[in-house]
């Protein structure tokens, strides 16, 4: 059995039951039904996310900054989408009904990425002639060789950034080193292949839209409002979310590279069919939370035939084409990310203006404080998808595991560290002595920060520019901590905070946010890449360089804006009134 399989079988086993007989004993039954729905929802997101960056470098031989800017446009498109979802929901679907049609998209996009068509062949022309690079295997078991006359080469980088070409004898019809300048490389990429893949994306950015920001919404719900349990409910959910994760990234990973791109991404197809599937069998433990404002409206004939209702499934399935279309141009996602947050901005300054009473509008105002610190969080947390990634790739000495499966630690330390976290604010709520969210905000940057400052520190300990992967798990443990200090505080907070008539909405400014860390941080990743041939560093020095200076750059900027946000929490720390449980 691969080792992580079975560590990941004693940590689920462990830390499973007690979740389990804590949600049965303490917390409505509809949690129970949104916890496996929701752990199989990431565990199509999940399982696709760990393979994606090697996908797109390795099968459709993107290099890594056009890699990590596509990976960028279709996260932040993930995340942009459900300020869509979150407004339709709260006028007039209800969030029960989108988030069965948002999971329905999510099941088609999901298995439309096992059509991963043929690999793109890449050739290096040189002095008017063209040579194959030759390439076998996914991920860690690639293997890339130059093809002369018939014959595979090894091949690497020079000091001066040329290529050199082992073992090729003095009569070959190009010479063993080429300086930097002197060749050109060009890629051939199967349409079908390519554009099942944006297809597929854009049905999946379609259906987070809809499913996203309602189904935390629906937790929310669950709980009276002063609710103590609640923020102990948010945490056992968000355990739900990383098992699905967990086993997403170690068994679409191994799939991945051992059997095929089409296997990994279609396991996650199924994930997502068994969420929806469990959703629409719990629907009776929901206890009617989730269902449409106005039914009669929903149900009004708008055009001939069709109803309200169905003309919102219509112009979703629609929505595709647009999508299709933004997510292959970053730039243009670039805008309509501009567009999105200063329309959002504007909408919640208008509202918070005339809308809400001085209690109201202080809690507001927090809220965004919250949102705006999730944002520098994400940038850097989401990392683990692209920079982090490729970084394990290629810089970390994997000790017979994959590169995708090292997603799971993350999600791993959640599934035994979220228990003793909610434990933890159960505690501190029954007791009124729940630290401020400013704070803890706070603490979640700073243990962000140093994750990466760790890995910056013990690059000493590197050997051929492999760093033991301890320090990549100790990167991540750090992570972890800090996700728990923030992340399902964040999404308790932004329920407790908003007022009640755009709770979804302001859910989804909340992914919103994170859908501006995912594009910086598709940015970001592309600054610290290095040259590749076939999918295949050049060289080894330079990709460590790059990312320890990345790295470095973005601990730093972590651990101050950490220190800031801890420095602001005395100042704001009234302005909940009473929302926190203090």
């Amino acid at each position: 059995m691969d080792p992580i399989v079975l560590i990941g079988v004693i940590i689920t086993l462990a830390t499973g039951v007690p979740v389990f007989l804590q949600m049965r004993r303490n917390h409505p039954r509809g949690l129970m039904v949104l916890f496996f729905a929701e752990m199989w929802e990431r565990f199509s997101y999940y399982g696709m996310r760990g393979i994606l960056i090697f996908y797109l470098t390795q099968h459709l031989l993107f290099d890594d900054e056009v890699a990590g800017a596509q990976y960028g446009s279709y996260t932040s498109l993930v995340y942009l989408t459900p300020l869509l979802g979150g407004l339709l929901a709260d006028r007039y679907l209800g969030t029960r009904k989108a988030i069965a049609f948002g999971a329905l998209l999510l099941v088609a996009g999901h298995l439309t990425m096992a059509i991963e068509g043929q690999p793109a062949r890449q050739t290096l022309i040189h002095a008017g002639q063209s040579y194959e690079v030759a390439i076998q295997g996914r991920m860690e078991a690639r293997e890339v060789r130059l093809v002369v006359g018939d014959q595979p080469y090894v091949f690497s980088a020079d000091a001066a950034g040329g290529l050199v070409i082992e073992g090729l004898p003095a009569t070959a019809p190009l010479p063993a080193t080429l300086p930097k300048g002197s060749y050109e490389l060009k890629s051939q990429i199967d349409p079908l292949g390519v554009n099942a893949f944006y297809l597929a994306v854009s049905l999946i950015i379609m259906g987070v839209g809809f499913l996203k920001p309602n189904i935390s919404t629906i937790v929310g719900q669950l709980y009276p409002e002063g609710d103590p349990r609640r923020d102990s409910g948010f945490t056992l959910y968000y355990y739900g979310i990383n098992l699905g994760a967990f086993w997403a990234s170690v068994l679409c990973g191994l799939l991945g590279q051992q059997v095929g791109w089409w296997a990994g991404f279609g396991l996650a197809g199924v994930g997502m069919l068994a969420g929806f599937i469990v959703f629409v069998w719990g629907k009776p433990l929901l206890e009617g939370k989730g269902e449409p404002p106005e039914p009669a409206r929903l149900a009004e004939k708008i055009a001939g035939p069709l109803n309200r209702e169905w003309l919102i499934y219509l112009g979703g399935v629609l929505g595709v084409i647009p999508v299709w279309f933004l997510v292959q141009h970053h730039d243009i996602v670039g805008v309509a990310l501009t567009a999105a947050t200063a329309a959002s901005l504007a909408f919640i300054a208008w509202f918070i203006a005339t809308q809400c009473n001085k209690v109201e509008r202080e809690r507001m105002f927090l809220a965004m404080v919250l949102i705006f610190g999730s944002v520098v969080f994400f940038t850097l947390f989401e990392q683990a998808g692209t920079s982090l990634n490729l970084f394990a790739a290629r810089n970390v000495d994997l000790m017979g595991i994959s590169a995708a499966q090292t997603q799971s630690f993350n999600a791993g330390f959640i599934l035994v560290l979220a228990p003793l976290f909610a434990a933890l604010w159960a505690w501190l709520g029954a007791r009124n002595r729940m630290p401020n969210p400013t704070l803890t905000f706070g603490y979640g940057l700073i243990l962000v920060g140093l994750g990466f400052l760790v890995v910056v520190w013990g690059r000493g300990m590197a050997v051929d520019y492999q760093m033991p992967l301890m320090m990549l798990g100790l990167l991540y443990l750090l992570h972890t901590i800090g996700e728990l200090f923030l992340s399902p505080v964040g999404l308790s907070q932004i329920t407790k905070l908003s007022v009640a008539k755009i709770v979804s909405f302001m859910m989804a400014v909340w992914f919103l946010a994170s859908s501006i860390a995912q594009f910086l941080g598709g940015m970001i990743a592309g600054t610290m890449g290095t040259a590749t041939v076939g999918g295949q560093v050049l060289d080894s020095a330079a990709a460590f360089a790059a990312s320890m200076e990345g790295f470095n750059t973005l601990g730093w900027a972590g651990v101050g804006c950490g220190l800031a946000f801890v420095a602001l929490s005395f100042l704001i720390k009234g302005w909940s009134h009473g929302a926190d449980g203090n």
